[in-house]
């Protein structure tokens, strides 16, 4: 039941201070100063950072804002409830079907299995870092794909350096679309802009970077030669994986987005003759100048290589299945909506916001979903109730710190969007005009370079660039989707990542080696971002927008 008694009624207000909009700013982003200052300055913890940025925010948002404290609690609850379900509730479910696959030794068999497509090492980078990388960052993302990647490759013979720079850039065009869509999804929940239209205009960003990410890998791998020897697959693989990225998440479902690209990718790849041809052994002793791991010479029976690949094909199937409109409309019959307890707000304008009203997918959405297929996975790797049960358990434990960042974060996004915090930074910001679609990548970069997460950034950022976008005359479904955008390329230098990387490889204290050779790339890749997103803009390339 909402709370509509007059005098609990909250309008927001956009010059709170001293009647400045300046001064207001200012203060609101206060919560946003604290947990970069906490990340970035003083490397404290994700968790206490968003603990910490969500006290301000609640601070801010009562004494300065004049949000009654009840409802501004209320406002918090309501973004740790989204953070949990439907967000973490996904990501619990994708790890617990990789951890069911680790325990039964199929993920072994997997590994395997790719080490055998070829024997080219630039095209073991591709296979594994960038077409399963994909795969892993649509199932679970969340520092998973770098550190399984790495260790994959590192299996192959791969020096560990180049390893975690190799992992580490390949996890760029997918993270956008990552755990079943979660940033995309978070986007839209904290802009009210409709998933769709998010998911379309980011469809038509990030398969731009896939273009490129290949090419770039195969030169991370063996320099000039691999550019010059092995550009075709690198390049038919980038076109097949960006055209199958844009045409599920703007026909399809932001949710398979990742998953179809990184099918797409995989198969085009295999498909062109020259990288299946055996490697030149010059080329194998000049680039893998780590230890081959012994068991990839092991031969696996055909049927248990099939379970291997079963967890992935039963998401595939299942999500497909869940996108055929009677299928659709009977899973949403499960979803509860209802007026949120203890919030009736208004914006500037006296227009009562979406957030009133909260709706709760409880099976139409990507994690029960990914359950089912747990589930189903399970009884095809032969993993008795009891020990999945073991596992499930284990993987919240694995994530409770993640789960705490992310409701954090997701908590304070709510307290300062409802309060009104983020509309009048928004309104600040704006004065950037015409640059504002320069800037929007880069505020999205700066907000995973430091979060490590971009549904972390998302949360944090993507009502300030609507609000933004709709003061400077600028598309919002383009600002936010260039956050998100941007954002995916400042994934390879933050921290989190970083450490990651290092530990997966067993090269833990040389996290700033690491960003020496990875920032260039980071940077360089934004600024073709920046570009593309000042071009869609204006009329150059504003004809790519929906």
């Amino acid at each position: 039941m909402s709370v509509s008694v007059h005098q609990l009624a909250f309008e927001q207000r956009l010059h709170p201070v001293g009647g400045s909009l300046a001064l207001s700013a200012l203060v609101a982003a206060l919560p946003l100063a604290a947990v970069l200052i906490l990340l970035g300055g003083l490397r404290v913890r994700a968790h206490r950072a968003g603990l910490t940025g969500l006290a301000v925010a609640v601070l801010v948002a009562w004494l300065t804002f004049g949000m009654p404290l009840g409802q501004t609690l209320s406002a918090g609850a309501q973004g740790v409830l989204f953070g949990l379900f439907p967000i973490m509730w996904i990501v619990v479910n994708a790890l617990w079907v990789y951890r069911m696959t680790v325990r039964t030794h199929h993920f072994d068999i997997l590994r395997r299995s790719f080490g055998r497509l070829s024997d080219d090492p630039r095209i073991q980078a591709l296979v594994v870092a960038f077409c399963f990388g994909a795969l892993l960052e649509a199932l679970a993302g969340f520092g998973a794909p770098v550190a399984i990647s790495a260790v994959m490759l590192v299996a192959l013979g791969f020096d560990p350096v180049k390893a975690a720079v190799v992992a580490l850039v390949a996890n760029t065009a997918p993270v956008a679309f990552g755990a079943m869509g979660t940033p995309v999804v978070t986007l839209a929940q904290v802009t009210g802009l409709p998933l769709d239209t998010v998911a379309s205009v980011v469809g038509r960003q990030t398969p731009l970077l896939a273009l490129v990410v290949p090419l770039v890998l195969v030169g991370l791998v063996d320099g000039r030669r691999g550019l010059r020897e092995t550009w075709l697959p690198a390049l038919v693989c980038g076109i097949a994986f960006a055209a199958a990225q844009f045409a599920a998440s703007n026909f399809v479902s932001a949710q398979l987005a990742d998953i179809a690209a990184a099918l797409a990718g995989a198969a085009a790849l295999v498909a062109v003759p020259s990288a299946r041809e055996p490697a030149r052994e010059e080329v194998r002793v000049a680039v893998l100048t780590g230890v081959r791991s012994g068991d990839l010479d092991e031969e696996d029976p055909r049927r248990e290589v099939l379970r291997a690949y079963a967890p992935y094909a039963l998401i595939v199937v299942i999500f497909s299945l869940a996108q055929v409109p009677p299928v659709k409309d009977l899973l949403a019959r499960a979803t509860q909506v209802f007026d949120w307890p203890f919030l009736d707000v208004s914006d500037a304008e006296g227009k009562p916001v979406g957030a009133n009203v909260f709706s709760l997918p409880l099976v139409a959405t990507g994690g029960t979903l990914v359950l089912l297929a747990g589930l189903l996975t399970a009884g095809v790797l032969g993993v008795r109730v009891a020990d999945a049960a073991r596992e499930w358990a284990a993987t919240v434990g694995e994530l409770r710190y993640a789960i705490l960042t992310v409701t954090s974060v997701l908590a304070l996004a709510y307290v300062m969007n409802l309060s009104g915090q983020a509309a009048t930074i928004g309104h600040f910001v704006a004065a950037a005009g015409a640059g504002l679609a320069f800037l929007s990548p880069i505020l999205g970069w700066f907000g995973v370079a430091v979060t490590g997460s971009d549904t972390s950034a998302n949360a944090l950022f993507g009502a300030l660039q609507v609000t933004a976008a709709r003061e400077s005359g600028l598309s919002p479904a383009l600002l936010a989707a260039a956050n998100s955008s941007g954002g995916v390329l400042g994934k390879m230098i933050s921290p989190q990542n970083l450490a990651i990387a290092c530990a997966a490889v067993g090269l833990a204290g040389k996290e700033g080696d690491l960003l020496r050779k990875v920032l260039p790339w980071s940077l360089g890749l934004l600024l073709v971002m920046c570009l593309i997103v000042v071009g869609q803009s204006t009329a150059v390339l504003g004809w790519m927008l929906p």
